[in-house]
């Protein structure tokens, strides 16, 4: 059977709402909107792997949301500065907050200038500030990185460092996640021989894009491997075309008295 047989259309979207970070990082949210994104997250299809939202949210969004929905959220985030003191005590709150995933911003200005101690340590602190039970996802933003050399680098540094998973993008650049640099970014994972995911961010905005990110990863591993577990998509818009695709009844999503 051909990987194509396997992954039809509507294969892809049930693969791809489970492994959706469903997104709101704006910076201009309400309780209310985040509490419209915990009921988004869940249907009568089933539900994201997560929500991704700022760390003063994460309390309210707690009383909300479908248990077996994660909570993510970012530090260091958006500009991914090279101050490490910062990025950890950012990310052990986020952790003290109750957040199950921290989305970390690697300073991808300090490797552009040639530095790779910078990035290396950040993300050893920021993994030990989660422990061993909250995800550290490291963000190289590889839109800005632009080579592929430097694209592998910062994947190798942020993988020898303890990232649990590497990610595309903040979704607030110009050039978010690409087939590209999902490439660079599955091969150096599959290089290193570790437990280590992979998280496209910014600009998979439908399905028909989502199912090539998801053939991508499973041509280097396997089809199996393409899970909440090892792949994510951080996402806002795509939840609409998902549920378009699996004729998702929008005014059945479940409430918090249902779960």
């Amino acid at each position: 059977m051909t990987l194509n047989s396997q992954l039809n259309l509507t294969k892809a979207a049930q693969i791809t709402l489970h492994c959706m970070d469903l997104t709101s990082l704006t910076g201009k949210e309400n309780d209310s909107e985040i509490n419209t994104l915990c009921h988004q997250a869940s249907s009568n299809v089933g539900h994201t792997a997560a929500i991704c939202i700022y760390p003063q949210y994460i309390e309210f969004a707690k009383t909300q949301l479908n248990a077996e929905v994660k909570i993510a959220t970012v530090t260091n985030f958006p500009h991914g500065d090279a101050d490490i003191e910062k990025a950890v005590l950012e990310t052990k709150q986020a952790v003290d907050l109750g957040a199950n995933e921290v989305d970390v911003v690697f300073p991808y200005r300090a490797l552009i200038s040639g530095d790779e101690t910078i990035g290396f340590e950040l993300v050893k602190q920021c993994k030990l500030a989660c422990g061993e039970n909250v995800l550290l996802k490291v963000i190289i933003e590889s839109g800005e990185l632009k080579s592929d050399e430097l694209i592998a680098t910062a994947s190798r540094i942020a993988i020898n460092a303890g990232a649990d998973f590497i990610k595309t993008s903040t979704g607030k650049v110009s050039e978010n996640a690409t087939l590209n640099a999902a490439k660079i970014m599955l091969e150096a994972i599959k290089s290193s021989g570790k437990k280590v995911g992979f998280k496209a961010a910014g600009g998979v905005r439908t399905v028909v894009d989502a199912k090539q990110y998801i053939e991508l990863a499973a041509s280097i591993f396997d089809l199996d491997w393409v899970n909440p577990s090892n792949f994510r998509f951080g996402a806002s818009g795509l939840l609409g075309d998902v549920n378009t695709v699996l004729h998702v009844d929008t005014q059945s999503v479940s409430t918090k008295g249902d779960y």
